[in-house]
């Protein structure tokens, strides 16, 4: 009889039973602590996630005052300041266009509201629209909505009997062009590959298309080129189909700007947005609608037929508003801009370690993908783990980054992300550069001895 595995009553359920979790007890700027006083360099911000740094006393004073005042609301019978204050906030950062806003508790519901109101935009018009084309070497987060639209095989495989039948594109991935073409004399065939899918799922059928404008945890932080956005923004016109952009790591300033679109000069449809918009400092995402959608729902009287218990939460709203408050105040998103362009100019030290392929990416979103021949580009065999044990020997050196796997078709290919907070300091910058170059070179030796 197989004995079983215990634990002490009241233990968390571990994600990997294999490994020990040290326990955060404290952060302060881009640094954490565990409950043994060893310091880390959050250089992933807790995956994009901590914009304004850990431990900022600006919104721990609003979070303890709103506290005090309303901390919950059912956003399906009251309004709250808060919400409408944030709302008003986000709407000055947004298009013109993109004005009317819709509360989540992260990224992943963020992603299913999106795909709701997709779905039932179309229904208010008249049409039995349901298909949303993704692009693989995607994410879009982890409920089955969300997964289904996702274009990471690796994710995905576990859940495929459960996922929606949603068609994906081959991705924009110019150091592996997945058709073997070279910029500029693709004619973006990644872009017009949109066009061909639309056709085939049928264009009566096609609610919307999603995509993140620069790829974070599924291929590190591939950029497109110019011309990519724009050309998706003409397909999804021509065919009267919704673009959503998945803002979720790229929105407030992580690449430079404010939001990633920015960069194409490309205003889609839909926003969704999560991470940087609370800085970690409370569960909260968003979605931002256009005015195209919103006002088939509000010409029509059409209720969006939809809820989440802790929608639009005015604790949450008001740590939104504070870090917002703060990434102005503060000129973060400038200075993510300038601090991005000397973390890359740094990470070109990099380079002379043959296990780095690509470094690519915006502002203070760096991809590197790791490669077993740089000549080839040959990547690692999956079982070899590369970016796992890069990981390791960064860990061991009080450095977090960002590993992953797959990014050449879902199974193959190494990267990581680094993502620090904005707050993130050109000293600071040279240490992250400094570890992770001590890092690469003990895991090159690693993977030539095994």
């Amino acid at each position: 009889m197989q004995q079983q595995a215990s634990a002490p009553a009241g233990a968390v359920f571990p994600l990997n039973p294999t490994r020990e979790y040290p326990t955060l007890v404290r952060g302060a700027g881009i640094h954490v602590y565990d409950q043994d006083g060893k310091e880390y360099i959050d250089a992933i911000a807790g995956i994009a996630v901590a914009l304004v740094g850990h431990g900022e006393q600006r919104v721990a004073e609003t979070i303890g005052r709103q506290a005090g005042t309303l901390t919950y609301c059912i956003s399906n019978i009251f309004s709250n300041r808060p919400a409408e204050d944030l709302a008003r906030r986000l709407g000055a950062l947004t298009p013109d266009t993109l004005q009317h806003f819709l509360f989540t508790s992260g990224g992943s519901e963020a992603t299913e509201v999106a795909i709701k109101l997709a779905r039932q935009y179309y229904l208010a018009r008249g049409q039995e629209r349901h298909v949303v084309i993704g692009r693989w070497q995607s994410y879009h987060g982890a409920t089955l909505g969300a997964l289904s639209a996702t274009g990471h095989r690796g994710r995905r495989a576990k859940f495929e009997p459960l996922l929606l039948d949603f068609p994906h594109i081959e991705p924009n991935y110019c150091y592996r062009c997945p058709f073997g073409k070279t910029y500029p004399d693709c004619a973006l065939e990644c872009a017009t590959a949109l066009e061909t899918a639309i056709q085939e799922a049928g264009p009566e059928r096609v609610a919307a298309f999603i995509a993140e404008p620069i790829v974070g945890a599924a291929a590190g932080a591939t950029v497109p080129p110019p011309e990519y956005f724009p050309i998706i923004r003409e397909i999804c016109d021509r065919y009267d189909v919704l673009f959503i952009a998945d803002e979720v790591i790229t929105g407030f300033g992580r690449t430079g700007q404010t939001f990633g679109m920015e960069h194409w000069s490309v205003t889609p449809d839909l926003m969704t947005m999560a991470k940087g918009i609370s800085g970690g400092y409370a569960p909260l995402g968003a979605v931002a609608v256009s005015d195209r959608v919103w006002s088939v729902f509000a010409e029509q009287q059409v209720t969006f037929d939809h809820i989440f218990t802790y929608a639009a939460n005015p604790l949450s709203a008001t740590v939104g508003s504070a870090v917002l408050d703060i990434l102005v105040a503060d000129d973060l998103v400038q200075r993510s801009a300038a601090r991005g362009e000397y973390l890359f100019a740094q990470a070109e030290r990099w380079r002379k370690h043959a296990i780095v392929g690509d470094i690519r990416g915006r502002g203070l979103l760096l991809g590197v993908e790791l490669v077993a021949d740089r000549a080839t580009k040959e990547p690692f065999p999956p079982e070899v783990g590369a970016s796992a044990r890069l990981a390791a020997h960064c860990f061991e050196r009080g450095l977090v980054i960002y590993p992953g796997s797959g990014c050449v078709d879902g199974v193959q290919g190494d990267h990581f992300l680094l993502c620090p907070p904005l707050v993130v300091t050109e000293p600071q910058l040279d240490r992250i550069v400094e570890l992770l170059d001590q890092a690469l070179a003990a895991t090159a030796r690693e993977l030539a001895a095994a």
